[in-house]
């Protein structure tokens, strides 16, 4: 196995990078994801004085009742850790970034998503950077069949065995429904959000219906819709919109939907062994979703450059990426003789794709048709060059 203190050092070295030009730094990702680990290696390698207030401490919640107060007479890195517990917080460190010669440099983690980005932003445009961590990638460890299994949390890919494993993200989802999300303002009872999620694990890469999920739970579409964002603005679930533009095709403008980790997908599947996973129905759903993340890390974009295109007709395509005027487009097949496909073939022109890979379980990498080829998983960080 990889180590994965060593695999992380590309985290550190990027939010290093992002504290010496940006006054404020915010690393976001789920909970148990690695950001205070993280945040204590940012500390250990900062050149001067750190301070810490951890926000889930009360005594630390309480020393910043009047922020400025507290926070004025600080130099060097300041570590404000689960922010989105304070958000009050944003407009006083706009003022204090923005105070001349920068004696304090403020590193913020936050265990919530798009309401507590809009929120920083709007305070603090101009002024911080934001730094995604998710768990650990085939980039930072290994082998990937337990990636895979377990998911990137790291206490679930480092315990000692599968059981322990499982064990950990069971506890892991009923700590996060019953303590965590009632701490972001949630008040969905724990058990209505655990079958709704529970739910989304057996329409895990399907195209997003919230009539249907809403006639299972009982309760309207609009509500079904709430618990989707909930669940993605706690970074626990992955929403993949659909991209459509004028080219004359009835397109489906759905998004569809992942669970963000595959070791979660597998515990709310109630799979416990790689062998009750090669046999389940989802496992080629589980497979996609895991592969698509693994691409969207190992080429270093943005999930906003990241789309699926799916037209009425029924040809797909399961990841797009649009950089400025580059395409590039990424099928994701679990099988060892992957072979080109009408669907394809409308995809690459349809979409003007500079590239369309087909990444696959064999072992070999190989060209299928002009800017067409197939790329085995395990060479896809040999094989397939960043952005």
């Amino acid at each position: 196995m990889s180590d994965p203190d060593h695999g992380r050092l590309k985290h550190l070295k990027e939010v290093l990078s992002r504290l010496h030009h940006n006054p404020v730094v915010a690393i976001l990702g789920a909970r148990q994801v690695g950001k205070t680990t993280l945040a204590r290696q940012v500390s250990a390698a900062w050149k001067g004085p750190v301070h810490r207030f951890d926000l889930e401490d009360p005594r630390d919640a309480a020393r910043l009742v009047d922020p400025m107060l507290a926070l004025e007479g600080l130099t060097g890195l300041v570590v404000l850790d689960e922010v989105q517990r304070v958000p009050g917080l944003f407009a006083p460190l706009r003022v204090l970034a923005d105070r001349p010669g920068r004696p304090a440099t403020f590193l913020v983690l936050g265990s919530a998503g798009p309401a507590l980005i809009q929120q920083s932003a709007e305070s603090l445009a101009g002024r911080i950077a934001f730094h995604p961590l998710r768990g650990f990638s085939s980039d930072e460890v290994s082998p990937a069949s337990r990636l895979w299994l377990r998911g990137g949390f790291p206490r679930s890919f480092l315990a000692t065995d599968d059981h322990e494993s499982l064990r950990w993200r069971d506890d892991f989802v009923r700590t996060f429904l019953e303590r965590d999300l009632p701490g972001l303002g949630v008040n969905v009872p724990a058990e209505t959000m655990r079958r709704f999620w529970t739910m989304l694990a057996h329409y895990h890469g399907q195209t997003w219906n919230g009539s249907e999920l809403g006639r299972a739970l009982g309760v309207a579409h609009t509500t079904v819709r709430r618990h989707l964002d909930t669940l993605s603005d706690a970074l626990v679930v992955d929403v993949l919109p659909p991209w459509f533009e004028n080219v004359g095709k009835r397109l489906v403008k759905s998004p569809r939907v992942y669970l963000a980790d595959s070791g979660l997908l597998h515990a709310l599947l109630g799979l416990r062994t790689q062998e009750d996973l090669e046999r389940h129905p989802k496992v080629g759903a589980s497979w996609e979703g895991f592969v698509i993340g693994e691409l969207i890390s190992h080429l270093g974009v943005d999930r906003k450059d990241c789309w699926f295109w799916r037209t009425q007709a029924g040809a797909e395509l399961d990841l797009l990426i649009v950089r400025g005027s580059e395409r590039r487009g990424f099928e994701i097949k679990r099988t060892s003789t992957p072979k080109t496909t009408r669907s394809m073939r409308s995809a690459l022109d349809d979409l003007r794709l500079d590239s369309l890979d087909v990444v696959h379980a064999g072992p070999h990498t190989f060209p299928l048709a002009e800017r067409i080829r197939a790329v085995a998983f395990d060479r896809v960080r040999e094989d397939v060059e960043p952005f």
